[in-house]
């Protein structure tokens, strides 16, 4: 099956066709660096991690690029909230984080979250602060197309004219007479309330540091300006796919769009946008205190859980919180890596004296069910691919039951294929450890089984349910099967 994705420009789903036969290229927004993440970042670096995860299982070689936006007025304006009294002898002092500091202290931040929920790191992940002499040359490209002006006040603001492009409001489909003014620079030398900033002069109040040189006057790039000079400085005038949040669609991705097309350049074939995360259907919001953290999250679920809850949906629609959530997600994980644990020892027994902790690596090559590949070509059907991935893992416990090896061993190899694509398996350490302290883990945990076992036999049931009273107390659960015990990790 041909792979299918939605594309917010053209409201319908339509064929992926790369520009260059084998090869796909994505830009999706990464962070601005002013605060720490929160779940709809998350949710959305997950959402293009499974796209991009998808593309190459696929066979395409791809290229990812994640932007840092690490110069920005919430940037600046946090580093200016962040003045603390500093009491010296001499007098009282105020001292502040610099805006450059605060901002890589943030971007630190979201790349621990990145890691801690296995999503892959991209092939470039520019900051904006790098990238000034590529804004300044797509600026001129504009100024000279006749797309956008210098302010007439000599303030150093560089607007762009939306009324000179006639395409502006496409990708939104909005009239530009409906619009709102918009709200990125003083309004007082634009042609048009809803002209934006390309280049924003430099002002009193503002640090020294957060200004460059320009033809216009000292100053700092517009926030939609950064990530066109950003794409296509990595990607090039023409990409596949560009994504990132919807609440991104206006006015940043249609002032990319204007900005990027009016230059001469193609700019993205597809535009792709995940839904929002809400909380017992309510947006959340912070005055409301209905917001839950990444840090929360983390507090009551394992990484593997919570990339799983976070990626569950299909990305386009809203994903709602409820404080079951995480609970109902775990429980879908412990199902999944019982049976990866379970179907692992089966294995390694049927086969001798193979470990439990050498024998997972006997499934990296597997491949998923077709079923799984025709719910992730059509716009990552997520939830259908899912419903396969346990219909896999229940065929393959009725199979551990059954005593049938090569219906176990089939379903480990697709159930790992699949966990692999949806990027569980880079999250933490999978239920099926590999390594020397698995292997010791195993022998260990395997003697006591032995114990455990002749003390049954023996009808010494007071010896058997303590030993496995102390496994259980250590996080091994064990299960008594047709085949004999088998042992697996709790998942907290």
């Amino acid at each position: 099956m041909t792979l299918r994705f939605y594309d917010t420009a053209t409201a319908q789903v339509r064929d992926f066709q790369p520009l260059e036969p084998g090869k796909a290229s994505l830009y999706y927004c990464g962070a601005t660096v002013q605060g720490l993440p929160h779940v709809g970042h998350l949710r959305s670096a997950i959402a293009f991690d499974q796209l991009s995860r998808w593309l190459r299982y696929r066979g395409y070689d791809v290229t990812v690029v994640r932007n840092v936006t690490d110069i920005d007025d919430k940037i600046l304006a946090k580093s200016a909230e962040s003045f603390a009294a500093d009491f010296q002898p001499d007098g009282d002092r105020q001292a502040r984080e610099p805006w450059w500091a605060l901002a890589y202290r943030y971007e630190q931040a979201f790349r621990r979250a990145y890691e801690a929920l296995g999503v892959s790191a991209p092939s470039y992940e520019p900051r904006a602060t790098g990238h000034v002499p590529e804004m300044h040359e797509l600026i001129q490209r504009l100024i000279d197309g006749g797309h956008a002006y210098p302010a007439p006040d000599g303030s150093g603001d560089v607007y762009f004219d939306v009324r000179s492009w006639p395409q502006y409001g496409a990708l939104t489909r909005q009239n530009i007479d409906d619009m709102q003014a918009a709200a990125d620079a003083d309004p007082r030398g634009k042609r048009d309330p809803r002209d934006f900033a390309l280049w924003k002069g430099h002002k009193a109040g503002d640090p020294e540091t957060a200004a460059w040189d320009s033809p216009w006057g000292r100053g700092r790039p517009g926030w939609h300006l950064e990530c066109s000079a950003m794409v296509t400085k990595y990607l090039g005038p023409a990409f596949d796919i560009h994504g990132g949040g919807l609440d991104l669609r206006f006015p940043h991705h249609e002032n990319e769009l204007a900005q990027s097309t009016a230059a001469g350049d193609h700019f993205a074939t597809l535009w792709m946008h995940n839904g929002m995360v809400t909380y017992q259907g309510e947006k959340m919001s912070k005055s409301v205190g209905n917001t839950v953290s990444p840090e929360e999250m983390l507090a009551q679920a394992s990484p593997r859980v919570v990339r799983y809850y976070l990626g569950q949906a299909q990305y386009r629609s809203v994903l709602d919180y409820n404080p079951g959530s995480l609970a109902e997600a775990a429980s879908a994980v412990e199902r999944i890596d019982g049976f990866i644990s379970r179907a692992v020892r089966a294995v390694a027994q049927a086969d001798g004296s193979v470990s439990q902790g050498s024998a997972v690596g006997w499934f990296d090559d597997g491949v998923v069910p077709e079923a799984f590949g025709t719910a992730m070509d059509d716009d990552l059907n997520v939830p259908a691919a899912l419903a396969v991935l346990h219909e896999t893992v229940r065929a393959g416990n009725a199979a551990l039951t059954e005593g049938d090896q090569d219906a176990v061993r089939a379903a480990l190899s697709s159930v790992t294929a699949m966990t692999r694509v949806l990027g569980l398996d880079d999250v933490a350490t999978s239920a099926a450890v590999e390594g020397p302290a698995a292997s010791a883990l195993d022998t260990l945990v395997q003697s006591q089984l032995e114990a455990r076992a002749k003390a049954r036999a023996e009808k010494d049931w007071a010896a058997s349910d303590a030993i496995r009273d102390a496994l259980t107390a250590a996080g091994v659960v064990v299960e008594d099967g047709p085949q004999g015990a088998t042992w697996s990790l709790r998942r907290d």
